[in-house]
């Protein structure tokens, strides 16, 4: 029994290491490469909007997803970027992130000629990876929350990719916190696995050029 409690203890160490280092390795890869201004941010041709559910568990709007699309707008319309890449979820008939994120995009006054839609975004890997290996893109600039931005330059940064990031206004839902950190910290921890065992999107597909 004794051998039994030291043998889990000693498992439960090195997995709070583990977790503890992937999350330093993921903060380190972003420092210096994320904006909060839009006047500081590099122009870059393309934004790379990462898609959330516009609503939240209980129904209600999620801040989350509108403080995205505001961001993406502002940056678009201060000239710091050309083209929206739209990458989500669209894994079941009834859900559609980048659709719904288009039509907000657009009755925000993007011109729909502008925006390109990634349905198979299922996760921020997957949105990285095609980004690179279906669109084309090796330089970007990310939209989304401090803490998604993390991951995702990342994950762009192992994968050769030139990416900064521009951050979305956080949410500070105390009910949120704990969950979000704990969440935040397994993905990147998953994040850092997919990159050492060569993980690969669920789907990539024929290449799609943005004009």
């Amino acid at each position: 029994m004794k051998r039994l409690i030291y043998t889990s203890l000693a498992l439960c160490a090195i997995l709070t290491i583990g977790i503890i280092a992937c999350n330093r390795a993921v903060i380190n890869t972003a420092n210096g490469r994320m904006y909060d201004g839009v006047d500081a941010v590099p122009y870059n041709r393309v934004g790379l909007l990462l898609g959330t559910s516009p609503q939240g568990r209980r129904g209600n709007p999620n801040p989350f997803y509108h403080n995205r699309i505001d961001a993406c707008v502002a940056l678009y319309n201060a000239g710091k970027i050309e083209r929206i890449l739209v990458s989500g979820d669209n894994s079941r008939q009834t859900y559609d992130e980048p659709t719904c994120i288009m039509q907000d995009l657009i009755a925000s006054g993007i011109p729909d000629s502008v925006i390109y839609l990634d349905y198979a975004g299922f996760r921020t890997f997957d949105s990285m990876v095609r980004a690179q290996q279906v669109f084309g893109l090796t330089s970007f600039t990310v939209i989304s929350q401090p803490f998604h931005n993390e991951r995702a330059l990342y994950i762009a940064t192992r994968k050769g990719l030139d990416v900064v990031a521009f951050n979305a206004p956080d949410v500070q839902l105390r009910h949120w916190q704990i969950r979000m950190i704990v969440r935040e910290w397994l993905a990147r921890t998953k994040a850092v696995l997919d990159i050492y065992t060569h993980k690969q999107p669920h789907f990539l597909g024929e290449p799609i050029t943005i004009e």
